[in-house]
């Protein structure tokens, strides 16, 4: 008997992407967790780090995909670890502009480092023409439920 399926979709497919994604996130939180990091943690580094600029708390919301009450947890435990500083906005007064500390920088930099080292043995083993091959497929996937997307006839798929 099989592996169990874990989110019970009605399609299987689904469930293997669903079932990938979940064991891939562990395995990387994992090996993020040594160094006191974590997949979100990073996630928001990053988008500061990228940035290069302060941002708001709204803006690294929207980045992130999250809700602000998310987001706003997320950067109260990156503050207070000092990977992230809040400083107001030199226009609006409500507002505050988030920034990597200097430690946060080396901490995204590891972390960075890590989740490269991670997710490098977790896909070695995909040739270069099986990632492509991947990456076009879950595209397609991506088109058809976007917003944007027709719907997909399987029937018609052949």
């Amino acid at each position: 008997m099989g592996k169990q399926r874990r989110h019970g979709s009605s399609d299987v497919l689904v469930d293997e992407l669903f079932d990938t994604t979940t064991d891939l996130r562990s395995y990387v939180e994992g090996r993020l967790r040594p160094l006191g990091a974590s997949v979100a943690r990073l996630r928001a580094l990053r988008m500061l780090a990228r940035e290069g600029v302060p941002l708001r708390m709204r803006d690294l919301s929207d980045m992130l995909g999250v809700a602000a009450r998310t987001t706003t947890t997320l950067v109260d435990g990156l503050e207070r670890d000092g990977l992230v500083e809040r400083v107001r906005h030199p226009d609006d007064r409500r507002a505050f502009l988030l920034s990597l500390t200097d430690t946060g920088r080396s901490h995204h930099a590891a972390a960075e480092a890590e989740d490269a080292r991670a997710l490098a043995a977790a896909t070695g083993s995909l040739s270069p023409a099986e990632r492509e091959q991947l990456r076009a497929l879950l595209a397609r996937i991506r088109e058809a439920v976007s917003p944007s997307g027709a719907e997909v006839d399987p029937a018609a798929e052949g």
